[in-house]
């Protein structure tokens, strides 16, 4: 049998703000957080998941590491940096490693120094070409934490961080690493607002997932960070699995045979029935062609009565970082809740009759004991499919 991995502390920085404690509370509670109206990303108002808690200073980082994207990196990463150094101490920087997603990097320090070009002829001194190369991320880590394994960046768009906890998890398993900081980070930016508003995919309002009023997504950003080992946790990275639709470049094939295969994958691999699932927590997108796709998919294999839900509605959909995200989200269901809360689905409450009925968490909603495995769902453009399932042995 492979060794078992490990997820043993969490870092987490989300439109619900900073920190375990910060975010649980919003995401377990009984009022609606997070997503809010900006006009700040294009020409009309729309709602998106932006992180308003400070942010970790990237000074310490030089220019070409410097982004808002490694801020919100930094900033999960206070909240496990002891656990880190003392993994550092313990294996040794050259049997420590990084695993990352992400999609956005420095786009965001690129469009703000394309400005002030086309207005004053000159690119800003704080700007430099390499802050949106996308492995910026690892190598900002890396230099930070004097960490000497390997160290790179997934990105493959939605997807990208729950396939990068499948590869820190290898990592593991092949004995090239004994500790991975693994996880993911994207930032908002004008292109990706833009790129989504030219699918016409964007809602201006809040996303209504699963409803037959639903409209589309709201973009958001955030990080999450894992320190990944082999040593018992409170948490483990049961099962994991990936496919590829090859169905279209930026639409799910909508008999959901991509997601259907990755959560098989993930279960087999975990050694579960469909049955020990006690939470799903949805891709759950808010456009139709997902939605439709991932509910057929999970009543097909998973049937109607298992609880899900789409934490969309409350951080935005955050890209190369969702897979992380979401992940943690689970991380923070299972962990120290007793009594079983589980994140709710928030909507208006009226569902497509063309999709298959799924079990929406409502507000306050609880399992009556605590959550043994949980599903998360992350779906990405060119039919890139990653499912993860995390348990509390």
């Amino acid at each position: 049998m492979p060794a078992p991995v490990f997820l043993q502390q969490l870092g987490v920085v989300c439109a619900l703000g900073a920190g375990q404690h910060t975010v649980r509370a919003a995401l377990l509670g009984e009022q609606l957080a997070g997503v809010a109206p900006s006009p700040d990303f294009a020409a009309r108002t729309l709602h998106v998941g932006q992180v308003t808690a400070p942010l970790a200073s990237t000074r310490g980082l030089p220019v070409p590491q410097r982004s808002r994207n490694n801020a919100l990196l930094l900033t999960a990463l206070e909240e496990l940096r002891p656990d880190v150094e003392a993994a550092l101490g313990r294996f040794g920087p050259e049997r420590v490693a990084i695993v990352l997603g992400t999609s956005t990097s420095g786009i965001g320090e690129s469009e703000v120094a394309i400005a002030e070009h086309r207005a004053t002829g000159r690119l800003p001194d704080t700007f430099h070409l390499q802050q949106q190369e996308l492995g910026s991320p690892a190598v900002a880590l890396a230099r930070l934490l004097g960490v000497g394994g390997p160290a790179h960046v997934i990105s493959t768009a939605c997807s990208s961080s729950a396939k990068a906890l499948a590869s820190a998890a290898r990592l593991l398993r092949a004995g090239i690493a004994d500790a991975v900081i693994t996880g993911g980070a994207d930032a908002l930016c004008r292109f990706t607002v833009a790129g989504f508003s030219a699918l016409d995919s964007v809602s201006e309002a809040r996303c209504n997932p699963m409803s037959v009023n639903r409209r589309g997504i709201n973009i958001g950003e955030g990080a999450a960070l894992f320190l990944m080992t082999r040593e018992p946790g409170p948490v483990r990275l049961a099962g994991w699995g990936e496919s590829s639709d090859a169905h279209h470049l930026s639409a799910p094939d909508p008999q959901g045979r991509g997601a259907l295969a990755s959560m098989r994958e993930a279960l087999g691999r975990a050694g579960l029935a469909p049955t020990d699932v006690e939470y799903v927590n949805l891709h759950g997108t808010a456009t139709p062609h997902n939605d439709a796709m991932e509910s057929l998919a999970v009543q097909q294999l998973l049937g109607g009565d298992v609880p899900c839900s789409s934490t969309k509605p409350l951080t935005g959909h955050t890209l190369g970082a969702a897979g992380a995200l979401e992940a943690a989200f689970c991380w923070l269901t299972l962990v120290d809740n007793p009594t079983g809360r589980l994140p709710p689905h928030w909507w208006d409450g009226e569902p497509d009759p063309a999709l298959p009925a799924l079990s929406l968490v409502k507000p306050g909603h609880a399992l009556g004991h605590a959550p043994r495995y949980a599903l998360s769902n992350s779906f990405a453009f060119g039919g890139s499919n990653a499912t993860l399932v995390l348990g509390r042995d």
